[in-house]
């Protein structure tokens, strides 16, 4: 069987290095983006000429209209998927103390970061469930060191999105475990991907990755590794676990 994996936020970095793995694979990618639609365009042409199959699927994973429809059109193009990477996050776009944060950007991150994370893992449940006519399947959902760390004088709010993140993956891991679903997470640390421009911080690699324990930033091809041996069968044993991909940063 072939596998079909929707990687969410695949445009560019973890997401685009984690598409093209699969691509090798031989899978059929699922490459879901919000606005980089040329972005996404060439992470489909570098997954199919690693050998895979791929489409490009707007969606902003702070909507559920638009969550519904990405799987309506995996279906129509692949079939039910196999796999699931919870991929997209987005941040606040500068640094902030308690007493700034504000509400609607709270809100905006809640939706794609912890809410949008939910309801894609309930849709791909319906379709992977033995329980409900299907095949089985394994969800990786991305957190961050910060929910580790708590980001003080940062993001706080984007810190505790992916806090729920990982607490949300233990409670489903166990909840689908007899429906032949795996879920697990990975928490990587500081990536070398456009996140930190977006964020504010495009020097944040340079400034501070010496200070990292091995004394570099991650590569999204690094964490891509991690992601796919979870999709994998050759993690079979391997469900409720969040797994730490940041080089010993704390």
């Amino acid at each position: 069987m072939q596998d079909v994996v929707i990687v969410t936020g695949a445009s560019s970095g973890i997401g685009a290095a984690t598409a093209r793995l699969l691509g090798a694979a031989g899978a059929c990618v699922v490459v879901n983006y919000k606005s980089s639609k040329n972005l996404a365009e060439d992470v489909v042409a570098g997954v199919e000429a690693a050998g895979g199959r791929a489409i490009a699927v707007a969606a902003d994973m702070g909507s559920e209209a638009d969550i519904l429809r990405m799987f309506d059109e995996t279906d129509r193009a692949f079939g039910p998927p196999t796999g699931l990477v919870n991929n997209a996050g987005i941040n606040g776009p500068k640094h902030r103390t308690a007493e700034t944060y504000e509400f609607r950007e709270t809100m905006d991150i809640l939706a794609v970061n912890t809410v949008g994370v939910l309801i894609a893992c309930r849709e791909a449940i319906k379709r992977m469930s033995t329980k409900h006519g299907g095949k089985g399947g394994s969800i990786v959902n991305v957190s961050s060191i910060g929910a580790l760390t708590g980001s003080p004088g940062r993001f706080i709010h984007y810190a505790g999105s992916k806090a729920a993140v990982d607490t949300m993956t233990k409670g489903l891991a166990v909840e689908v475990a007899r429906d032949g679903i795996r879920v697990n997470a990975i928490r990587p640390g500081m990536v070398d991907t456009p996140i930190h421009a977006k964020a504010g911080q495009a020097d944040r690699v340079r400034e501070f990755a010496a200070q990292t324990p091995l004394g570099r930033a991650g590569l999204p091809e690094e964490v891509a590794e991690a992601i796919v041996w979870l999709l994998s069968n050759k993690a079979s044993l391997v469900t409720g676990a969040v797994l730490d991909v940041m080089g010993a940063q704390r």
